[in-house]
């Protein structure tokens, strides 16, 4: 992720898809928090934000690769 909306009070500052072309396809927002990574789709900024905590990230993202989401 390297691409990031300038935020100029307490709000996070989100990050897009290095991978992301621009032209509208689908594509996440990431932003870090104290505690959490916090995720949201890029075509609706103000829609739903999902929020995982630090020590899930890396079983979340790997989850997401491998498609099998794991239960604690």
């Amino acid at each position: 992720m390297n691409i990031a909306e300038a935020s100029d009070d307490d709000r996070p500052t989100w990050f897009t898809s290095s991978y992301s072309n621009g032209a509208g396809g689908e594509c996440v927002q990431c932003a870090i928090s104290e505690d959490h990574a916090l995720i949201r789709d890029s075509k609706n900024p103000t829609g739903g934000v999902v929020a995982v905590g630090s020590g899930a990230w890396h079983p979340f993202i790997h989850a997401l690769q491998h498609r099998k989401p794991t239960r604690s």
